[in-house]
């Protein structure tokens, strides 16, 4: 699994945990909705900026998702 495919994963997980849809999420950190789902499917990648950003809405630290995502790998 690559990075990209990883911070899909984490990120899909803590979504749903927040119990917020693809668009919610989005609106919430004033993205687009299919942005979020690239994101997830590992089709981009985030800049450092959205990383906090998406972060901050799902109330987790970003070293949290960083920690995933490598352990992932």
């Amino acid at each position: 699994m690559n990075v990209t495919d990883a911070f899909g994963v984490v990120l899909k997980k803590y979504r749903k945990l927040a119990n917020l849809s693809q668009e919610q999420l989005a609106l919430q950190c004033n993205l687009d909705r299919t942005y979020i789902g690239m994101l997830e499917r590992g089709q981009r990648q985030p800049t450092i900026t959205t990383l906090f950003t998406i972060a901050d809405t799902l109330s987790i630290e970003p070293n949290k998702l960083v920690k995933e995502i490598e352990a992932l790998l």
